[in-house]
Order: C-alpha cells, then structure tokens, then sequence
C-alpha cells in the first residue's frame, strides 16, 4: 500500500466518482482506476462498487484511516520543509528559576551565536508550573529542578546541581566549614522555604528523608517563591535555607553568605530538560531541544 494508491481511493471514495477524483489529481481516469484497482488486488478486498463508486464496508473503514494517514503525511512534509528554510522565528520555554537564571543564560547566548534569527519567550515559574506548560501546549520546551511526574512528559538529564545549606556569614557558623553543616543543626534553626511547586523544596524534603530527617521538624520561618529573596533573607538573618550552590556563589563571593555541605554529605540532583511525550516540536524549538540536552555534557573549554 503506498501514497498514491491511497490518494486515488481516497479521493474516488470521497467524490463518487473516478472521472472527478482524476480531474483533482490531474491523472488520468485510467491511471486512477489502476491504482484503486491494484490497491484492492494488493488488500485481496474490494474497496470500492462499481460503476457507483460508492465505498464498500471494507472502503469505508480503509477511507477513515486514509485520511488521517494522508494529514500526517502533509504535517510531516511541511515539518520537514520548515529545516530547509532560513532558521528564524520565536521558540516558548517554560523554566524554574535556577535552571532558567543560572543555566539557561549561557545556552542561549551559546545557541544564538549559530542561530542569531531565532529568538525565545522564556516563562520563569517554578517546576511543576514549568511542567504544567509543556502539557498544555503553553511552552513547547521546558526545564526543571526535579524530575517530573508526568507521563505527558519527555524528560532527560540536561545539567548537574549542587544543593548547600546557605547561612547568614556569622562566625557562629564559621566554625562549620571544615566538617560541614550538621543536619541536627539545621532543625534547630528558623529556615526560609521555598513555595511546594520548586524543584529546589522537593529534591531538598527528599534528601532529608534518605538522611532519616522528617522535613515537617524543619521550622519554616517563611516561605517565598523568589531565589533573590531567599538570598537576601538569609544574609539579613532571618533564618537558613538550602540553595543551589550555582544561585548563591554571587552572594558568598562578596561575603554576604556562607554555603555549606551537609556533613557527611554531598546533595546533588539533576535538572531536566523536557517535552511533550506525544507532541511534535517545531523545527526552530526541534534544532534548539537537540543543541540543548547535550550542552552542559560537554567539557569545559580549557
């Protein structure tokens, strides 16, 4: 069964007719009758009655498929043509905050380099709203700080994160530094949380859980959706938190905090680049996912 026997079937079926489905395919009526006849020779089932051209049973349910099969073909060509064509236009991304502020400056400033023409409308939300995008078609591409749960979702390994228990720069904490945080410690502290949809808040309760720690003993003092807020909070002493070592190296460079690993312990998580699992990207967004889920992969220019 190919393209052109389809064609000419799908057509005859739908105007009843082989000399008006030939006049629409600028064929011949012979050459339309050929290819419906050899298509039923190939299937050993009759498609279509003669002289009416009205389908059969058979054709009616092969005239259903022939038409979705037949709109794929057209989207796939059209797709595929959008690669020929001068790489331009405008790409959605859905993004949590550490991987859309601290990771994704230096891809794009990368990827534009090749692709000056192709711009990007970047969503900073926090993860599971990131997610909730790619679902709803309201951002092609997506990245996140936890891995999502949604079977909607095509997800892979896009960087590597190093999550630190962030202190005001007392000497009090000073003295952590050489053993690392004591988890015990940071129960015992007032401590600034992000909202329940960051990646930073889930990948952080479920280290604590692998470490034996309940997250309900942590005593949130406040609970905020910023990374900047967080920040600035806990360098004023409002209370401790855990943070992406790449969000708060500003902070600890001009001494405004100070970051810590979990004695014993080193808590890394991975970020996520994702994308609807049944959906098809657009070429733009489909040249940018591929130069993205292997960027941070690759070494370090020397």
């Amino acid at each position: 069964m190919d393209m052109k026997q389809l064609e000419a079937f799908a057509c005859v079926a739908e105007q009843r007719s082989f000399s008006k489905a030939a006049r629409l395919l600028h064929l011949t009526q012979p050459t339309v009758s050929a290819r419906v006849a050899s298509l039923e020779q190939e299937l050993q089932i009759q498609l279509l009655q003669r002289p009416s051209a009205i389908p059969s049973e058979a054709g009616e349910l092969l005239y259903h498929y022939a038409g979705q099969m037949l709109a794929l073909r057209t989207q796939a060509l059209d797709a595929l043509q959008g690669f020929s064509r001068e790489m331009r236009g405008t790409v959605s991304v859905a993004a949590s905050t550490v991987p859309g502020q601290y990771f994704l400056p230096r891809l794009l400033h990368a990827f534009r380099e090749l692709y000056p023409d192709i711009s990007f409308d970047i969503h900073l939300v926090d993860s599971a709203e990131a997610v909730a995008q790619v679902v709803s078609r309201s951002a092609e591409i997506g990245f996140t700080g936890t891995l999502p749960e949604s079977s909607k979702c095509l997800c892979r390994e896009f960087a590597d994160d190093r999550l630190v228990v962030i202190t005001p720069n007392q000497p009090r904490f000073r003295a952590y530094q050489a053993c690392g945080f004591p988890v015990e410690q940071l129960l015992e502290e007032p401590y600034i949380s992000r909202e329940p949809g960051s990646g930073t808040r889930v990948e952080t309760e479920q280290f604590l859980q692998q470490l034996g720690v309940n997250p309900a003993r942590l005593k949130i003092a406040v609970e905020v959706r910023s990374t900047e807020s967080l920040k600035k909070m806990v360098s004023e002493g409002v209370g401790l938190a855990v943070l992406s070592h790449s969000a708060c190296e500003d902070y600890c460079q001009f001494g405004k905090l100070l970051a810590f690993d979990m004695q014993g312990s080193v808590l890394r998580r991975k970020l996520y680049l994702i994308r609807r699992r049944n959906g098809v990207l657009s070429p733009i967004a489909q040249v940018f996912y591929d130069y993205a889920k292997g960027f941070y992969q690759k070494p370090e220019a020397p």
